[in-house]
Parts: structure tokens; sequence; C-alpha cells
């Protein structure tokens, strides 16, 4: 039997950052997990991850180009160039539960089947959403090997306040995809 302690915050946010990534170092070396995910919008989050992670080969997932306005990245230039000095890898591509899907919901308002998987993740909130989303984008990139577990951190708007070990999967076979053990994560109130 292996007993693993699972962190509950009173609340949702980026507050619970170094928090969160403090979890994911102390478990990433119990568990022996190699690569950690870490979800990021301007780059703040990522950074400070590839910072504190630095014994660790961390992915920092970031929007897709044009995510909230045309043509727009908003990874900033300095936290790119931060998340890079500590060797951290970046990745932008198009979101799993997004692409078309996104598109046919903004034009028509119509909800769809990537809609349907990501509101059904967000019961155990939004954190685990992204956690999820961010493996899928990470293994049909590449970067992941779908054989072994990572540990993936999302959050609530910014910052990081959800980690989680997942068994990863391509977005083509979704429902292999494991959610293993949750290391923190927002009381759900």
């Amino acid at each position: 039997m292996k007993e693993f302690s699972t962190i509950y915050f009173e609340k949702s946010g980026p507050e619970n950052t170094k928090t969160t990534l403090q979890c994911v170092k102390t478990w990433a070396e119990k568990l022996n997990i190699e690569k950690i995910l870490v979800a990021t919008t301007r780059g703040t989050t990522g950074a400070l991850a590839a910072e504190h992670l630095q014994s660790r080969s961390v992915i920092v997932v970031t929007h897709s180009a044009g995510f909230n306005s045309e043509n727009e990245q908003e990874l900033t230039v300095e936290n790119r160039s931060r998340i890079k000095s500590f060797n951290g890898k970046i990745l932008t591509c198009q979101h799993a539960f997004g692409g078309p899907s996104r598109a046919l919901r903004l034009k028509f308002n119509t909800t769809t089947v990537d809609d349907l998987i990501a509101n059904t993740l967000r019961i155990f909130g939004q954190g685990m959403k992204v956690a999820v989303e961010i493996t899928l984008m990470a293994a049909d990139a590449g970067l992941i090997d779908t054989t072994r577990d990572i540990i993936a951190v999302g959050g609530t708007g910014y910052g990081a306040d959800t980690a989680v070990v997942i068994k990863p999967a391509n977005v083509c076979r979704f429902f292999d995809l494991k959610v293993k053990n949750i290391l923190c994560m927002p009381l759900r109130h």
C-alpha cells in the first residue's frame, strides 16, 4: 500500500503557487517523475516553475497564439527568456479542447463534445481541466512518453493551485489517460 497526502487549499488562486510548486518538487522526487508540465498564460507561473524545479524536465504550456486576440501571444518576451534560462521547454500549440470546436462555440454559440469534456473536468476545478488538457497537448507534441507518469500543474485563473500525477495519452486515445493521484487542489465549496 502507498500512502499519498493531498493538500487542499481553502480557496483557489495564485496565492497557492509557491506551495503547489513545493508539493510538486517533493512528490516528483518521491515518485521519481522526471517530466513536469506547467500551464502558463503570460509566463510568470512557468518561469517560477522552471526556476524552482530545475532538477526536473519542465515543460511550460502556453495559450495558443490568437487565444484571446488575433495574432496575440500572451507569453511575454521576458518570461520566455526566463523560462529558457532555467532550461525549461515551451509548448505553444492548439488546445486539446479547442480548435474547430472553439470556433463553432464562438461563431454559433453552441456546445461541442470538447466543451462537454472540458466542463465535466471542471467539476473537479479549473486547474484539473487545465492539467488534463496540457497533458494531452504535450503528448500530441511528442514531448512526453505516454507510458511514463508525469505531473501536470494547472490553476484557476492565474497562478498554480492544482497538481496531479497523470498517466498520459494522446488526444485520439483520450480515454486511456488516467489521473492517478491528486497532489494538491482547492477545496470545492
